[in-house]
């Protein structure tokens, strides 16, 4: 079957794959603590991507949850810009330990 038969033969059937949104998997392992970025799918909504993740990225039943974002929810810093965007963090001394003086009374620290 050509490209061109297969997308009309999807689109004769409601919404075609090519309009899914894409959408991140996140799966957290049995072991972990957090959620870890997979992969990316493209399904026509949350259910159906939560589905086509298990399906997908958990084959094995080594995940215990599952995330799916959809891609264009997603808001992200530039790696270009890491200079601008994390640098003013560097000037706030008060956000390290050493800025504080710690009484001589106080234990455990």
């Amino acid at each position: 079957m050509s490209a061109s038969s297969h997308d009309t033969a999807s689109e004769g059937q409601g919404m075609s794959e090519k309009s899914w949104p894409l959408w991140e998997v996140f799966v957290r392992g049995k072991r972990g603590l957090s959620h870890v970025h997979v992969g990316s799918l493209h399904a026509p909504d949350a259910t159906m991507a939560l589905r086509n993740a298990r399906d997908v990225y958990t084959r094995r039943q080594e995940g215990v949850s599952l995330w799916v974002v959809r891609a264009s929810d997603i808001t992200a810093s530039s790696p270009d810009e890491r200079g601008s965007f994390f640098d003013p963090a560097a000037d706030k001394v008060y956000r390290h330990p050493t800025f504080y003086d710690v009484p001589e009374d106080v234990e455990y620290l």
